[in-house]
């Protein structure tokens, strides 16, 4: 008999360290889900019949983190608005992360007597998991009415046009978000244009 509550009181004390075990054991997170969305072109123009928005060289939005999408054109325009050439855009995703990068070269935008040229634009972005994300932007060749731009380099540089402003890297971050558009050119109730953007996120 003794011999027999001696295993028992064995059996509870390893039912006890197993269950202590369990508790302790790191759990599984949630699936995570990722973003990626990448557009050489986005322009918006305003008329008398309401507005239309045209994309040029678009990937269109992750479908999960395994997905990939890319497009390019060896040309593009937006008639009585802008051209551009070899204009690219991928997003790519992981399950711990996503990216996106999109460029053109040989932008000319010309919109309400405003002239923009650049020789090359390309933004990038990266969401990670572990909140390692960022946001970059390369403008070469910036000019406005064939007068050079300098590009700082910080984000959010805003410079004022006839109607309406020019934002160089502009951008919106955080640990899980990344999103950046390197030229976007706003002009009230005229246009709005967004050269080489690219978002990233991570839940």
């Amino acid at each position: 008999m003794r011999h027999m509550v001696l295993r028992y009181r064995r059996i509870l004390v390893a039912l006890g360290a197993l269950s202590a075990g369990l508790i302790a054991w790191p759990t599984v997170g949630a699936a995570q889900s990722v973003t990626g969305v990448a557009t050489a072109v986005r322009a918006t123009t305003s008329g008398l019949f309401g507005s239309t928005t045209t994309e040029l060289a678009g990937t269109g939005t992750l479908s999960d983190s395994t997905d990939a999408r890319e497009a390019s054109q060896i040309t593009g325009q937006v008639p009585s608005l802008l051209t551009g050439e070899t204009l690219h855009a991928t997003t790519i995703g992981w399950p711990d992360q996503a990216a996106a990068e999109a460029s053109l070269a040989r932008l000319a935008l010309s919109v309400a007597g405003t002239r923009i040229g650049a020789d090359s634009v390309l933004a990038r972005a990266v969401a990670a998991s572990d909140g390692a994300g960022y946001a970059v932007s390369n403008i070469d060749g910036l000019t406005i009415n064939g007068v050079p731009i300098a590009v700082s380099g910080e984000p959010n540089q805003t410079l004022s046009i006839p109607g309406g402003l020019l934002v160089i890297n502009e951008q919106q971050t955080s640990g899980s978000t990344s999103v950046v558009n390197a030229l976007h050119v706003t002009l009230d109730g005229v246009a709005d244009v967004v050269i080489a953007s690219a978002t990233a996120a991570i839940q």
